[in-house]
């Protein structure tokens, strides 16, 4: 393995908000569950993507030409798409998997959009919409609202997602890149505690904190999940971390500190 994903992570983390090589850094969450797996080859298919879109960057006159291009290559050529069929399956918001399987949840397709994207020298970003992930990119002062997980369609008042109808998408604002990795991370976290699976609900908050160490919710939720599979020590130690990034007022530092001191309570 040519670089340590870890150290990758805490790098990010120690960065702030961005942007990054958003693709690489899901790459590297993705691969701390494939012990198996040779990154290299993982890598080349994103250095892939970059030259392809190099490539046809002459080409792009106009934002409406850059979503065509985007769509052209990541739809057509190399066949990702939305898994409709087994939407809830984990492997959608593993970076490894879905390279193999070219299907995904609407967020990690749209990092590998947004990777794209920025090949090519346009602007692109996540957007901060409920339900059903999107992207815009930008180009030469014009933008447009592309849905990954549908082919890489433009989104318009004509043409809107099912799980967005109703919603005006082109209000919506730029998520930064942490921001959709954690989201990325949130729908493993989610369905492993929905399923009662706290030590890995716990893994995947510890590598969330570890990109976005200074968010206290972060922390929260570890002390929360330490807590309620009894290891003690470790759940004091993340709620104090979480007053530590709140610092004072507010109600997540109250929630915090209420449930330090029951804490303390019980181990005295």
């Amino acid at each position: 393995m040519s670089e340590n994903p870890l150290d990758y992570l805490r790098r990010i983390g120690e960065a702030g908000e961005g942007p990054h090589d958003i693709a690489r850094a899901a790459l590297m969450l993705a691969i701390l569950d494939h012990a198996e797996a040779a990154l290299d080859p993982l890598l080349r298919h994103l250095f892939d993507i970059e030259t392809a879109m190099r490539a046809e960057a002459g080409m792009i006159r106009r934002v409406a030409d850059g979503a065509r291009v985007l769509a052209g290559l990541m739809h057509d050529r190399l066949g990702y798409d939305g898994d409709r069929v087994r939407y809830d399956d984990p492997g959608n918001a593993d970076l490894v998997s879905v390279i193999a399987r070219r299907r995904g949840l609407p967020v990690a397709l749209g990092i590998l959009y947004v990777h794209a994207a920025r090949a090519a020298g346009m602007t692109a970003c996540g957007l901060n919409t409920q339900g059903h992930f999107l992207i815009r990119i930008t180009h030469r002062q014009d933008d447009v609202t592309l849905d990954p997980f549908n082919g890489g369609a433009v989104v318009d008042r004509d043409h809107m997602p099912a799980e967005l109808r109703g919603y005006d998408a082109r209000l919506a604002q730029p998520a930064g890149d942490v921001d959709v990795l954690l989201r990325l991370q949130n729908n493993l976290k989610q369905r492993a505690l929905e399923t009662g699976q706290n030590e890995r609900a716990l893994q995947i908050t510890t590598r969330m904190a570890l990109i976005a160490p200074r968010r206290a919710e972060l922390w929260f939720d570890m002390a929360r999940i330490n807590e309620a599979m009894g290891i003690l020590g470790a759940a004091r130690a993340a709620y104090e971390k979480c007053l530590e990034c709140t610092g004072q007022g507010g109600a997540l530092h109250n929630e915090a500190a209420v449930s330090l001191a029951t804490l303390k309570r019980r181990l005295n």
